[in-house]
């Protein structure tokens, strides 16, 4: 049973004002529900914010020691901190500290297990929600603890870059096991998209790697042992812990925040003369060499999340909008990429700029294994008289990366399609 329309805008700041700007649709079979404007909206313009019916940070990134709230994923090193570890130099002094918006004075941790969360909100909000559940007080050390056996089994399978996490899952099952009202919180789960069994092993052949079978199998033997209830038995038997694999795998939104990216931006808007403004710049421009060189493309404390309303939004290689977390935290802001007139569809991209700049036949390919659909959207309707082949340059670029970035074309817009 899908969620009743009213649902769909109940995570978004001033659900009323966004119910009078999108609504959404039920396009066809295929394509299933879209999200189309009901009035016209310019170019630049916030569409909605919204915050997640669930996020969780990914389990490699915490080891890495990207240091984000246990509950809203905001950054919790200052800027400063932040590029220290990540370019390698202790002693690095950042100018304009006071544009890091980073309060450490506020940080709280969870009384039992030491969790960390950037405000006294949050870690209420986490206790309130799910922490009650998957708490481990003494315990958060333990190897032996079935929610850390959970944990290192997923380490163990899915590597960098990370595309999902298998605590988002736990935190499902943790948020029906605390909330009063369970059946509420089934029906905005049952909100996302289902897939056939043959798109669910696909999905968990994407995410696990050759041997997923027998990865899925001890990742629910797991999974059960941690965290049984008996209100959600239909998530515990293997059909239905493939299923819930699988919703997660293919609707789960990233989120990435940084202090550090926030402190950029703030420079890039300082005021500053002309001759200073070049200096800062220069600065900027070093500072993200250094990182380059000693840390890589690793640079955000990163999670996912499962979006109602963003969910509804559909794939375009010529999006008209688009997602992004500029509060530094997992609130996620829709954008016009374009002036959206009445009626039109909303639609996102799934692929990154460039992906998007490669052949038709390139883009579905990446489409087709990822999210397993063929799109038909103006700009390949328009490519369709293109050969079905794969430029020489694509098919290198193609073969360098494919022993090292396997999964890298769902890290970032996994979302429903």
């Amino acid at each position: 049973m899908a969620a009743p329309l009213d649902d769909m805008f109940s995570l978004c700041v001033d659900p009323g004002k966004v119910a009078s700007c999108v609504d959404v649709r039920f396009i066809d079979n295929i394509k299933g529900k879209g999200l189309f404007a009901r009035r016209s909206i310019k170019k630049g313009e916030t569409i909605f914010i919204e915050r997640p019916l669930v996020s969780a940070q990914f389990l490699w990134n915490t080891l890495y020691k990207y240091k984000a709230c246990e509950y809203c994923l905001h950054a919790l090193e200052t800027a400063e901190e932040n590029a220290r570890r990540l370019s390698g130099i202790p002693g690095l002094s950042l100018p304009h500290p006071e544009l890091c918006r980073v309060r450490p004075e506020l940080h709280q941790a969870c009384p039992q297990c030491q969790v960390m969360y950037c405000s006294s909100e949050c870690r209420q909000a986490a206790a309130d929600q799910y922490h009650q559940v998957l708490c481990l007080g003494s315990s958060q050390e333990d190897p032996d603890h079935p929610i850390n056996k959970l944990k290192d089994a997923w380490r163990s399978m899915h590597y960098p870059p990370e595309t999902s996490s298998i605590m988002l899952m736990a935190r499902m099952v943790a948020i029906v096991k605390q909330a009063k009202d369970k059946e509420h919180w089934q029906k905005l789960f049952s909100h996302f998209c289902n897939r056939t069994a043959n798109e669910e092993e696909e999905i968990a052949h994407k995410l696990l790697g050759e041997k997923f079978r027998g990865q899925l199998a001890l990742l629910h033997s797991l999974f059960k042992a941690a965290l049984y209830d008996e209100h959600l038995s239909r998530w515990f038997v293997p059909e239905g812990f493939r299923s819930l694999f699988a919703l997660v795998g293919t609707n789960g939104q990233g989120i990435g925040t940084s202090s550090l990216s926030q402190w950029v931006h703030a420079c890039d808007a300082f005021e500053l003369p002309a001759q200073q403004r070049e200096q800062l710049d220069s600065f900027i421009d070093q500072l993200y060499k250094d990182i380059e060189k000693e840390t890589g493309d690793f640079l955000n404390c990163e999670g996912s999340g499962l979006f109602l309303l963003q969910s509804s939004c559909n794939h375009s290689c010529i999006p008209n909008a688009e997602a992004s977390f500029p509060d530094n935290n997992f609130l996620l802001h829709l954008s016009a990429l374009s002036d959206i007139n009445p009626g039109e569809e909303i639609c996102i991209s799934y692929l990154d700029c460039c992906q998007r700049d490669r052949s038709r036949h390139s883009r579905h390919k990446i489409l087709r294994e990822n999210y397993l659909f063929v799109c038909s959207c103006p700009k390949c309707i328009s490519q369709m008289d293109e050969l079905d082949v794969t430029s020489e340059e694509e098919e290198e670029e193609e073969g360098e990366a494919e022993g090292e970035t396997e999964g890298d074309e769902m890290e970032d817009e996994m979302t429903d399609v």
